[in-house]
């Protein structure tokens, strides 16, 4: 920490000299003095303080010594109003100790540290003198109390001393019998050593013999064992050739009828909901045979997304999207992302695909077309926890692929003839999925079809 070393109050400047330090103010002095302005700190309001002490002023005492010590030190040098202040709170506090440093007489039963630190902060006549001596006080109460301590120490350490060669001495003592039944129970030991050393002398011959037995029989058990492996792996490995070439043709079959099941089951229901709707629209009574009936002619065909868009509907009137849902068996599919920032882009990520998400779920339950909704989840960096609302299916695309290719994907795994309208206002998806057979329409349609929700 930076310790003050000189100072000038209001006193010795009217007295026509400053009084300065001769070298810096004692550690036990200055730390008297921190805990003093620390003290008095709090009887300060803000505007009295330094601007650089400003920060410290709700801070408690001990923790304003702790952090602003160097800082107050250096204001109660450099700063004379400052340290007029401090000077005030401490005549309040200790109004004896400051009349008697003011009267150039300090009282002699007083803690030399406490009459520095005032004479410090005061600066009264002779306060340099003060500081000074309550340093040397403080040297010399150090220095004898070190003196002290060694004597106690040292003898500490002729006691222990004492007592270690006690020590010693009987241990040796001790070490002397212990080595003396030691070396007979070594002589002992010598000539049950040698008798061990013949038995292990025969032992180890007859296991040299039983070690050569073993070899033999060793060798020709891992020359069975590796023929044996080497078969078993054959067989394994034809084995394994067999059951994944199996699993792959059924996996082949499986997946191969099962697409195209989906497909041909999907197109039948179109046709059939087409035709039942085209038989209520026209109120056809049961077929029956007719003369009629033989006549080659024209039948009506069943209204397609094409069709509806010959309506005199605008592109972004939502009875054109109420029309193309009552199609039979027709299928929405949304660019998720698209159509939130068009329709609320403020919002968090999250909090529009709920919103979207909400309103789709009530639209399919007004209309019971089939909904998907594809989000880009490309870039995400864990999977996103959602529970789908009822009526809606949800899709993120997989990393490095786009949610743009993924709805095209969809589109083109829709059979022909399946009424199938896609919501994006991207032209390069609205292009992709009309070569595909869908009607693309803007977000903003949906957007206000939504709103009506």
């Amino acid at each position: 920490m930076d310790q003050p070393t000189s100072g000038a109050g209001p006193a010795d400047e009217a007295d026509g000299g400053a009084e300065v330090l001769g070298r810096p103010l004692p550690e036990g002095v200055r730390r008297r003095v921190i805990a003093l302005v620390s003290d008095a700190f709090g009887g300060l309001t803000v505007s009295e303080l330094p601007a650089q002490l400003r920060q410290y002023a709700r801070f408690t005492p001990t923790r304003r010594a702790k952090f602003a010590g160097n800082a107050m030190a250096a204001a109660l040098e450099s700063d004379a109003l400052f340290r007029e202040r401090i000077g005030e709170r401490l005549a309040q506090s200790q109004p004896e100790l400051t009349g008697a440093l003011e009267a150039g007489s300090p009282p002699a039963a007083a803690d030399p540290l406490d009459v520095a630190a005032a004479a410090y902060v005061l600066r009264p006549v002779g306060w340099v003198k003060l500081v000074e001596s309550a340093g040397e006080e403080v040297q010399r109460a150090d220095a004898e109390r070190a003196d002290e301590e060694t004597r106690r120490e040292l003898e500490h350490l002729r006691e222990e001393l004492e007592r270690a060669r006690a020590h010693t001495r009987a241990e040796t003592e001790r070490l002397r019998t212990e080595l003396d039944a030691a070396r007979k129970e070594a002589e002992s030991l010598h000539r049950k050593l040698r008798s061990a050393l013949s038995e292990v002398k025969r032992g180890e011959a007859a296991l040299r013999r039983g070690a050569a037995e073993a070899d033999v029989v060793r060798a020709e058990s891992a020359a069975q064992l590796s023929a044996s492996e080497s078969e078993s792996r054959r067989l394994k490995g034809r084995l394994g050739e067999a059951e994944a070439a199996l699993e792959a043709s059924r996996r082949a079959a499986r997946e191969g009828r099962s697409v195209e099941d989906m497909r041909l089951r999907l197109l039948l229901d179109t046709v059939l909901d087409a035709a039942s709707g085209l038989r209520r629209e026209l109120a056809l009574p049961p077929a029956t045979t007719h003369p009629a009936d033989t006549v080659d002619a024209v039948e009506p065909g069943r209204m397609s997304p094409k069709d509806i868009a010959a309506r005199a509907l605008s592109e972004t009137d939502p009875a054109l999207l109420d029309q193309l849902l009552a199609l039979p068996q027709a299928h929405l599919i949304v660019d998720g992302y698209n159509v939130t920032k068009t329709g609320y882009p403020q919002m968090p990520l999250e909090k529009q695909r709920l919103r979207l998400l909400g309103g789709l779920s009530v639209l399919a339950a007004q209309t019971g077309a089939e909904m998907t909704c594809v989000f880009d989840g490309a870039e995400l960096a864990a999977p996103v926890l959602l529970a789908p609302p009822r009526g809606v299916r949800v899709l993120f695309s997989k990393a490095g692929v786009t949610a743009d290719e993924l709805i095209r994907q969809l589109a083109r795994a829709e059979p022909p003839g399946r009424p199938v309208v896609v919501v994006s206002t991207d032209r390069e998806v609205a292009d992709g999925v009309a070569k595909a057979g869908a009607r693309p329409v803007a977000s903003v349609l949906l957007l206000k079809r939504l709103s009506r929700v």
